[in-house]
Parts: C-alpha cells; structure tokens; sequence
C-alpha cells in the first residue's frame, strides 16, 4: 500500500475523550521512524493501562515526531465536541517539528489543515501511526483527569474519567456541576 513506503512520512492522528461528561477532548499526533519499530501498538481501549503507559513511553522516545493538544470544556461547549475534536487534532498537526506528506486520522472526519489528509475508519486498530496517536490521546486524558480528581474530589474522575457512570451521575446529583463539566452535554445540562 502507498502508505508503506519508508520514505513517506505519515503522521497519525486521534483523540480521546469525546463521550464524557466531564474533562477536555485530548489529541496526539505521531509520525513514527520506521527504523525504530514498536510491538503491541493497537487501538488504546484494547489494551491495558498499564499497557498503554509502557507504550506510550516508548512512543515519545522513537517516534521522528509527537505532539498533544486538546481543546477545553469551554471550546466544547461553544463549539460541540466534533469541532472541538478537530480543533484539537488540528492544533497538533500545526504543532509538529517534522512535517508530514499524509495525515491519517482516525474515523470519519478530517480535521482542516495544510496537509494531505486521510480519514481511515477504525483505523487506530489499522494503522500504527494512528494506534500510536490514539494511546498518547488517552494515557495523557487519563492523567489529566486523575489530576482533576484531585481538585475536584467527590465526583471520582480517576476512576470514570467522566464518562458517564451510574457513580458520576450520582455524584453530580449530590455535589452539582463543576467547572470542569461540559455544560453542553444533556446529562449535565439537565442538573443545571
């Protein structure tokens, strides 16, 4: 295939976090060097935490290019969190120090930037650039919000990472709607 070609840069790209409740919308790009070959790399919900932290690690030391960006509970909510994904898919293909020849993005939507770009249905699970993109997304969006829990105790984002669990649900009953909530989202919209 066209994207196998050694000399062709590809830049993977995903997000993580456009379902909860609470929390940014996190995305990572990366452009791996394929001299530098990395195992196990796949879909970042199918492997464990632990799993994704060795890797991720390995990913910022091999890859030629990484970048995270993510866009706000404030973007989502004026946005919605589609655009607000794109936003922050964009903001890392802008962000790279090497530039890439293709930009493969995982699902349906394309962001809008100044490269070619590929739009690859569940393509984190298909292509490494873009499973590789997919665990940085997700093991930095964990992190993030294990560190929201802790200025927002009560509501157990270090466990749930704001999806929307029966706990977090009753939590936002009991304690109401932080800051960090997406207002936008109905679940949260209807307890204000």
């Amino acid at each position: 295939m066209y994207y196998d070609d050694i000399n062709l840069l590809i830049c993977g790209l995903d997000e993580a976090g456009r379902g909860p409740l609470a929390g940014p919308v996190v995305a990572a790009a990366v452009i791996l060097d394929p001299l530098q070959s990395i195992q196990g790399l796949d879909d970042s919900k199918k492997l464990t935490s632990i799993r994704r932290n060795k890797l991720a690690a390995e990913i910022k030391h091999k890859a030629k290019a990484w970048t995270i960006a993510r866009a706000d509970v404030d973007e989502i909510d004026s946005l919605n969190i589609l655009h607000a994904s794109l936003l922050a898919m964009k903001r890392c293909v802008e962000a790279l120090l090497v530039k890439p020849a293709l930009v493969m993005v995982d699902g349906p939507y394309c962001p809008q930037i100044n490269f070619p770009v590929k739009a690859v249905i569940k393509g984190d699970g298909k292509i490494p650039a873009i499973s590789a993109a997919s665990i940085l997304a997700k093991v930095e969006r964990d992190l993030e919000m294990t560190l929201l829990d802790k200025k927002y105790p009560g509501y157990g984002f270090s466990s749930h990472k704001g999806y929307p669990t029966r706990f977090h649900i009753q939590a936002l009953r009991e304690l109401g709607v932080s800051p960090i909530h997406r207002k936008s989202f109905t679940p949260v919209r209807k307890m204000l």
